[in-house]
């Protein structure tokens, strides 16, 4: 038995997993409150994102376009950056970062977007004398990378531009999830409340799942302010729950202005989440409160419930993003379920040596293949193939048409997930989110057992 680690055979992309930069680099801008991002390329580079955002969260975001034409292809699109930056400051005086996207298009013509930039500046401190608005450059060339790779992008970029200096300490605590959802952010929020931590959480997408009030309004934004972006200089310590899409932030900080960092395991399961509160309780001396040593008991006790009789040795496939899939097959350890198949959508290298799948590698009985670079094209593959014998599906929604055409289970989780309503408001880290996995990854077998009539009658006797 072992674990194989490599990349697809083929060249081109086939259903692609992941989308590109851009879109990463967006959703980290929208988390920021009083930001727009501005993508400097085709509508289509904002539209399309959006579109996804939407579908996802059920709620519009602002996002802005330069609009590129066929003139701009030949002549560069120099002023529509200005005009750009120039057209969002006038018409939303609350507006205080705007995070310059660039995209395939615009790195091939080879804008130089810093130039433009230090250009919108001037004209912003001659137009608008008493106000500041940080305009930030992102590089995120569509034709490496992805999602993944443009958040963290996005995300070091903002924290750049806007923390200048180390400010006097705050005592705070830095904390930087990665790209997850408003269930998640809440869930982290409760356990440093209930821990007795003043943490900030980068960023801080909460309010996505926004309210309907009674004056009719809704308002969807990000929480983290500028103040907060500022503020992260002089915290005692950054904890990054994500090596992918947090990690950068933490250690520049880290490196600019001694703030201390900690990179673990991203909080899928239990023992992961052990490992994030121990080492959050070591780094601020406080203790793990009794509130949450019960809900570790309690998710135990309902994952046991489950784990020998419905999850033994059931074969799953696992896709997303890489902090999210190498998570969640430790998490399928835990609870009997063999991850036989680990797809990561893009270029990175750096997978083949993450110490967490070196780790699966050394605690797994049975074959399991890393496949990097991997599109759904692969998963349909090997989900048709009898050798692989495949008995569960866990990801996106993307894939959904892989476990019908093929009638295999699959349980929704990563971004996008816009074809089961409301799976963004709970959460998937800690152990409420454990608990809530595990009986997500039930519900759906016993329904697939019920349709497909196969060994139904088991849970007459459950």
């Amino acid at each position: 038995m072992g674990c194989e680690i490599s990349n697809k055979e083929r060249a081109g992309v086939i259903n692609p997993m992941y989308d590109c930069q851009p879109a990463g680099a967006q959703y980290a801008g929208i988390g920021v409150k009083d930001c727009i991002p501005l993508v400097h390329g085709g509508q289509g580079c904002t539209m399309f994102v959006r579109l996804l955002f939407a579908q996802h969260f059920k709620e519009n975001f602002d996002i802005a376009s330069t609009s590129l034409h066929e003139d701009s292809a030949v002549f560069g699109g120099h002023q529509r950056i200005q005009d750009g930056v120039m057209t969002l400051a006038r018409r939303y005086p609350e507006l205080r970062v705007i995070p310059v996207i660039t995209t395939c298009s615009t790195e091939v013509i080879g804008d130089d977007v810093e130039g433009n930039i230090s250009a919108c500046n001037r004209m912003l401190k001659e137009e608008f004398p008493g106000r500041k608005i940080h305009v930030v450059p992102v590089h995120t060339p569509s034709f490496k990378s992805s999602q993944v790779g443009g958040y963290s992008e996005c995300m070091q970029s903002i924290f750049k531009t806007i923390t200048t200096a180390k400010v006097a300490p705050t005592g705070k605590l830095n904390l930087f999830p990665g790209w997850v959802n408003p269930g998640d952010v809440a869930l982290l929020k409760r356990y440093m409340g209930e821990m007795g931590i003043d943490a900030t959480v980068f960023m801080d997408t909460e309010s996505f799942d926004s309210p309907m009030m009674p004056d009719k309004s809704i308002s969807t934004y990000g929480n983290t302010t500028v103040e907060d972006i500022q503020a992260a200089s002089g915290a005692s310590a950054s904890v990054a729950l994500a090596r992918y899409e947090g990690a950068t932030t933490a250690n520049y900080l880290q490196q600019e202005f001694e703030v201390p960092a900690t990179i673990v395991g991203t909080p899928y399961g239990i023992g992961n989440t052990d490992a994030m509160l121990q080492a959050i309780s070591r780094i601020t001396g406080k203790s793990i409160p009794e509130s949450l040593v019960k809900e570790r008991g309690v998710a135990i006790d309902a994952l046991q419930d489950l784990a020998h009789m419905f999850f033994a040795n059931k074969k799953v496939a696992l896709f997303g993003h890489p902090d999210l899939v190498i998570g969640l097959a430790q998490f399928c350890l835990e609870v009997e379920l063999e991850p036989v198949l680990l797809l990561l959508g893009d270029d990175n290298s750096k997978y083949k040596k993450d110490p967490r799948i070196l780790d699966l590698k050394a605690k797994c009985t049975w074959d399991m293949e890393v496949v990097c670079n991997a599109d759904l094209w692969e998963l349909e593959k090997r989900v048709k193939d009898p050798a692989y014998k495949i008995d569960l599906i866990m990801g996106h929604s993307k894939g959904r048409y892989v476990g019908i055409y093929n009638n295999v289970p699959m349980v929704r989780v990563g971004f996008p997930t816009f074809d089961r309503a409301g799976l963004y408001r709970k959460p998937t880290m800690g152990y409420a989110g454990a608990m809530e996995l595990g009986e997500a990854i039930a519900n759906t077998l016993f329904t697939h057992m019920e349709y497909n009539k196969d060994r139904e009658w088991l849970l007459n006797t459950w």
